[in-house]
Order: C-alpha cells, then structure tokens, then sequence
C-alpha cells in the first residue's frame, strides 16, 4: 500500500529524471495544485539531489498522516534511521509551530504505525534561510526538540548523525512500507479529517483488538437506506464503554449521510454544549486555514448555508459567491460548521416555533441517555419559554418532531453507559417508553449489550421485556473495546474496579497495562504539573481536571467555579494562558465529558472520598460540606469521576492533597483514607 505520492530508493531518485518525479507528485495530489506547491516540490527534488549522494536508503514524499489529515514533506530511511523531514522553502527562523508540527508527525508514527513502534525516529525541521543551531541529537530522538538544519549544513548534519550514531533496530524497508498503520485520532482531529474527506476506515484503527468501527457505519447505512427505500421511520441505539468510538462513529455517519445526499441535511445533535462548541471552532478554524485544500467540501458547505434558518437570502447569495469565487471567511467557516454539528437544545427550540418537519431527515443524537426526563423539560419551559403546558420527556419529543416527516427518517443514538452526570437526565428507558407508549410502529435497532448490562444501560426490567420483543437485535451496533487511550484498551475496567470499590481487581487490571499507560499518585501538586510537562512531546495536550464538586481544591489553587471557555482551553497554543496547556484554568467532568487530551493531572477532592472500605459522597454548601443520601445524586457524582479518569489518552497523575487538621473543611483523614485506597489499586507514588 503506497501512502506516499512518490517513494524510491535513493540511488533511483538520483537518477530519475527532475519532471518524471514531479509528475507523480502531481498526479497523485488530490486537490488544486497550487503554484506555491509546485515550486516547493521542484526545489525540494533539487535540494535532496545535490544533498543525498553517497547516501544509501528509500526516500519518500508527501506520505500520508491520516489522524491527522496531513503529508510529511520527507520521510528518509537511511542506515536504520527513520528522518521525518519538514520543509520550510524560504523561512529564516525555526518557527516553534513548525518544529511542533514535525514532532508530530513523529509522534503519529511512533504511536499508529507498526513497523515504527520500535524504531530511532528523528526530526528535522529545514528552514532553508535560517542560520546555524547547534542540535543535541540524543534530545532530538526523544523528540524533546528537532534536528535544526538550513540549506548549507544539512547534508553535512545527515551525514554526521549516520556516521557518528547507531539506531536500536534493524529496519526491513519492505516490511515497513507494508505494516499496518492504526491511527486513534481525538474527537477534534477525527471530525476535521472527516470533514475534509476522509472515511472512518482512514482514521481509525482496524486490527482485531479493536471493534471495526467500519462495520458499525456499514450496518446503520444499511438502516438508513432501508428506511429511505421503504419509507420507514427508524431509531437505533449505538451503544458502547467510554472512548469507544461513539462520538466519532456518530460523526461519520452524519457525514457520510451529507454527502450521500444533500437533501437527506443529515446533522449531529449533542447536548453537550463544551462538546459542541469546542469541535465547531475546530472545525472553522481548520476550515478557515485550509479552504484552498478542501474543494471536495464546497458543496455541502453550499448547502449548509442554503439551509441556514438565521441568515437573509441576500446575505446567503454574497457568502455564495464568495465560496464560488475559493474565498472565505470566518463567518461562512463558522455557518458550515454550525450547520453539521448543532446544539441538541437549539435544535429542539426551533422546531417549538413551527409544526413543520425539519429539514433533516438523518439526526445523530450524540450522549443520547443525558437527554432531559418529562419533569425536568417541563420546568425548563415553563421558567424559560413561558410554556405551561409541555407534557413531555425531551426523548418523546424529539421522535415526535422527527415523526412529523410524511415519508421516511432516521434517528441515531449514541448510548454510554455510565455516563449521566446531571440531574434530570433520562437515560435510555426514557427513549424506549416513549415508543412504546407513542412511536411503536417505529423500527427499533439495537444491541444485545443493552439486554445483557442492565445496570450500565438499562435497569427497567418491563422496557427489556419489551424492546427485546418489538426490536432488532444488531451486534455491530455496540463498541466494546476503548480506543480513547491507544495504549491500553482497559481504562475503562479498571476505573470500573475502582469506582466499584474492587481494589484487588482494579489492581490486577492495572499491573496488565501500566508499562504503556502509566498513572501516578502524589501529593504534590506542583509534581503533578512537572509530571505532565516532562512527559507530553510536540502538541501533545496536557491538562488538569476536577470534579466541579471539589470546592475545597480552592486551597490549592484549584477553582472549579471558575467557568473556562472550552474552545480556548481545548484547542488553543502554549503561548495562551486560557489553554489547557498552562495548567491554570480547571476543567470540569462537564468540560470535558466527550473529548479527550493527551495526559491528565486529576485533582481529587472529598466530595468523593474513601472511608470504612467504601466510597462516601458529600456535597459543598455554604461553609461546609453536607452528607448526600439520594442514591440518584450518588450515581451522578459517582459518574463525574468516571469521566474524569477515562479522559486521558497515555497516561495520568492522581493528585490528593496532603492537608493537617487546621482546615475543618479538610479533614486529614478523608484524604489520607482516599490516598491509601488509591494505593491499595496499585498505583505508584511520586
């Protein structure tokens, strides 16, 4: 499988003629080929000519870094050395975005590609005007920083690494060319890959120890275009353990359904405003920058402003001439994002105002168990809309819009089991009773796994009965495997034994993988921080988080009240302080609950604390903390720090505070009971 436009050996490349390379350059780019493209191709091919005589090995151009929706200019193997090569053509400095960039794709390698996993990777970043940098070659393999070279000392800098050092193993080129890549993109690079045009199959992993997210959008396809061509209405549910797939799968169906066929105006649907907000600025930011790139998508952006209920005909007529005309700008970026991925509330008040059915005959319901209960959506709409009279559970309501469609529709549901967090939200016996009760003559699809795990799914025992009647049974409806973490499938199931108070069980699930994943303890919070800084490479994201229940983290400088803005703190560079990065502002489980960051400090307050072997739950009120007695109020703060601890990609830091007694609202003991348990699951102390 060739993931490069172009790839020879060296000796081959030499003698290949300058425009027959070119040509394949350009014949297998896939986007408008721009003249500054084709000039940096061009002095590229001069420059590794003159520069790789004497030099022995394969040269690759352009090869492809799907999770990330990018090519490598270079990638040379020489003497068992892999040299990620960046170009830079006419640059006089070295950009730290550009030696984070090639980091990257060091790290992607390193990461998804197998015949990588093993092997010495180096970086260098050419920026051809720049001066000398001295480089310390063994921090460059680590990649803490890049090779720095120009156009003068590069081919003497090559030459120095692979006289002077020696690479840990032994590379079979063939092997490499042909060994599976696996990529485990974030929620935020798989929605911006998928918009650009990849497919799931790209950007996700497809080795047997992961479900085949491939099969899951093949079968609800299948739904989809049977409910099309028999003019059905169907609702699936799409279940799976945290970091599954759900969001991404989800995503890609939504996708893939727009640009099947513009007039289904498929969409994703989330009540997780953090979730919303955070990919729709990924999405125009990435839009914005890389427009030129993206033709593919014209259309379905075309469509979604056409679609746009708030913006004036006239107004949609000029921002579509624009796009015809290949500009744009940040509010066109921003309407087509908003027109893929919408807020599930926005989405409900619209539909409020009219009896029509909407333009979207494929919805995706993303978190669909945090929808509201009937009691919850009434007082919301009697306090807010001034509706008395709204008798509804936010489920029924939303298949009733939906049922407004004369033909045929389709809903999709994203089910995580463990994951409700607010009070008010439904879960999925709220979705069964009400088709049951209103919308039985709907096709239901579903998996067994909702049957099997009642307490993770569904714990009424009557509505069992009844979907296992009335629907239909699909097993590729359900992703079992996590693959947030791409170093270890069993985060989920240890926080389980965890949170479960299974201690032995927690701490034989984590002997099993904590060579890939590592998670400490401490009682430091400056060590965590340092942990977190010492360990993340190029862009690697880094962050703390709480539970918004941890008032009492405020003495460590920790405010959870203090709201931060997720698309800053998610998707904004080291040099902002609103970043995650700094390690300054806090994100709660309702920050972060769907996304996901490289390594995490999660701070631990006694609203959950473990004592007399087991966990006790406690509410901050006024000047004090208060018992919490409600089983309902205990599983949703029981769930908040199962969000916390399964957001974390390659590995984590538990910080417990060490306190004394003079704090009341800080009893030592609580902590400290807390801090041994933690130890009790094996994990390490630093």
């Amino acid at each position: 499988m060739n993931r490069s436009y172009y790839q020879n050996t060296i000796d081959n490349f030499l003698v290949e003629d300058k425009n027959a390379i070119f040509g394949q350059l350009a014949k297998n780019h896939q986007h408008d080929l721009e003249d500054q493209q084709k000039n940096a191709w061009l002095k590229q091919i001069d420059f590794l000519k003159k520069c790789l005589k004497n030099i022995q090995g394969n040269l690759y151009f352009e090869f492809s870094i799907p999770r990330m929706g990018k090519r490598v200019d270079n990638i040379l193997i020489s003497n068992n050395f892999i040299f990620v090569i960046e170009f830079k053509v006419g640059d006089n400095h070295y950009t730290k975005d550009a030696q984070y960039q090639t980091i990257d794709y060091c790290l992607d390698l390193l990461n998804f590609h197998e015949g990588s996993h093993d092997k010495t990777i180096v970086p260098i970043l050419v920026a051809t005007k720049a001066p000398n940098e001295t480089n310390n070659f063994q921090n460059a393999i680590r990649l803490d920083n890049c090779i720095l070279c120009n156009t003068d000392n590069f081919e003497s800098t090559l030459k120095n690494i692979l006289a002077t050092q020696t690479a840990t193993q032994s590379i079979n080129v063939s092997d490499w060319e042909n060994s599976t890549y696996k990529p485990t993109p974030t929620i935020i690079e798989a929605a911006q890959a998928l918009y650009k045009g990849h497919n799931v199959q790209e950007i996700s992993r497809s080795d047997s120890g992961a479900i085949n997210l491939s099969r899951t959008a093949k079968t609800i396809n299948n739904i989809i275009e049977t409910s099309k061509t028999k003019k059905q209405k169907s609702i699936c549910f799409l279940t799976g353990v945290p970091g599954a797939g759900k969001t991404l799968a989800g995503l890609n169906i939504a996708n893939e359904r727009l640009k099947a066929d513009e007039s289904e105006h498929s969409v994703f649907l989330s009540g997780n405003g953090p979730l919303v907000d955070v990919l729709r600025e990924a999405l125009a930011r990435d839009l914005y920058a890389n427009f030129k790139e993206i033709v593919n998508i014209r259309k379905s952006i075309i469509s979604a402003i056409k679609s746009d209920k708030e913006t004036k005909e006239e107004q949609k007529l000029k921002l579509i001439e624009n796009i015809n005309n290949g500009r744009i700008n940040k509010e066109i970026a921003l309407k087509a994002a908003k027109a893929f991925i919408q807020n599930i509330h926005h989405f409900r008040d619209d539909n409020l105002k009219t009896e029509k059915a909407p333009i979207e005959k494929v919805v995706v319901f993303d978190e669909a168990q945090r929808a509201w209960q009937k009691d919850q959506v009434s007082k919301f709409m009697k306090t807010k809309k001034g509706i008395d009279d709204f008798e509804m559970s936010e489920p029924e309501y939303l298949i009733s819009v939906m049922n407004r469609h004369e033909d045929w529709c389709t809903i999709v549901c994203l089910i995580g089991g463990g994951q409700e967090i607010n009070t008010g939200e439904a879960g999925v016996s709220e979705w069964i009773e009400s088709l049951k009760q209103k919308y039985s003559d709907w096709n239901i699809y579903y998996s067994d796994k909702i049957l099997s795990e009642k307490t993770t799914y569904l714990n009424d025992e009557e509505m069992l009965n009844w979907l296992q009647t009335n629907g239909n049974k699909e097993t590729d409806l359900h992703l079992s495997v996590s693959v947030r973490s791409f170093r270890s499938e069993k985060i989920a199931l240890f926080v389980q034994y965890v949170l479960e108070n299974q201690s032995e069980q927690a701490k034989y699930v984590f002997n099993s993988f904590k060579d890939n994943y590592p998670i400490f303890l401490t009682r430091n919070l400056n060590t965590a921080k340092n942990w977190l800084k010492q360990n993340a490479k190029g862009t690697e994201r880094i962050g703390v988080v709480a539970s918004s229940g941890g008032r009492r983290l405020r003495a460590d400088g920790l405010d959870v009240k203090n709201e931060i803005e997720p698309a800053n703190w998610f998707l904004n560079g080291k040099d902002d302080v609103r970043s995650s990065y700094y390690l300054e502002e806090i994100a709660t489980e309702f920050d972060i609950q769907g996304l996901e960051i490289d390594f995490t400090c999660v701070a631990w307050d006694i609203n959950l604390y473990y004592n007399n072997n087991e966990w006790n739950y406690q509410n901050f009120k006024g000047s004090k903390w208060q018992n919490i007695n409600q089983e309902s109020a205990k599983k949703y703060l029981i769930n908040s720090y199962r969000v916390l601890l399964t957001r974390a990609r390659q590995g984590m830091i538990i910080f417990v505070p060490d306190v004394d007694d003079t704090d009341f609202t800080r009893p030592k003991e609580n902590y400290d009971k807390t801090f041994e348990y933690f130890k009790q699951c094996g994990l390490t102390i630093i």
